[in-house]
């Protein structure tokens, strides 16, 4: 899989949010996107998603413009800001009602999807009695369950205690080393430092590849 950002722009009622912005992302590789509250990072995925159209410019996945038709980006699935389940189901409910969409996985894998992110505990609990960090695991469960090409996750730690934390990070590594492409917003020095292969900055709506990095195993 590859996608390519091309002369890509947005703007909400006049004020441009991202400006001329040109990527190329491949499979193989996980992807960091950096910068402060209100750079625009947010938009971005949302636009790579489908779920916001560009004011100019294009996202093509494979050399085809996902705009075109409307269509949403293709084996891709994505936790963006805050997930948000059904509360009254459990976690297992809302990740079988999910599945049950394009019927491509049972319950036996989204079981194993839930003990990969250590939810299982938890999985007989109502949405409504999730912490922070539990209804985040459910999220990146619901990207992971399906195994799609592409993972695009927007600050997907946020509120998970550190033995997760570190699970996770390894098995995005394992998804990685699987050629999907992965994608991830984060503020996280330890997400910077041993997860990403390429990392760019988002500023003011411009992006900029930062140089000289080492990554640590």
């Amino acid at each position: 899989m590859e996608i390519k950002i091309e002369n890509l722009s947005k703007e909400f009622k006049g004020i441009p949010v991202l400006t001329n912005i040109n990527l190329d992302f491949k499979s193989g590789k996980i992807y960091g996107l950096t910068g402060r509250n209100g750079s625009g990072k947010s938009v971005f995925l949302k636009i790579l998603c489908g779920f916001y159209r560009p004011t100019t410019g294009r996202v093509l996945y494979d050399n085809v413009d996902i705009n075109m038709n409307d269509n949403f980006a293709p084996n891709t699935r994505a936790l963006i800001e805050k997930p948000n389940f059904l509360s009254d189901l459990t976690g297992f409910e809302n990740l079988k009602l999910l599945a049950s969409i394009q019927n491509k996985i049972g319950e036996k894998e989204i079981n194993e999807t839930l003990d990969r992110v250590n939810l299982t505990a938890e999985k007989n609990k109502k949405y409504s009695k999730y912490s922070l960090g539990t209804k985040q695991k459910l999220g990146i469960a619901q990207v992971l369950m399906e195994n799609p090409e592409v993972i695009i996750l927007d600050e997907p730690l946020n509120g998970i205690e550190k033995e997760t934390s570190m699970k996770i990070r390894e098995i995005l590594k394992e998804e990685k080393e699987k050629g999907k492409l992965i994608i991830v917003a984060t503020h996280l020095k330890d997400d910077v430092d041993t997860l990403v292969d390429e990392l760019y900055e988002f500023d003011a709506g411009k992006v900029e590849k930062i140089q000289n990095r080492t990554i640590m195993n």
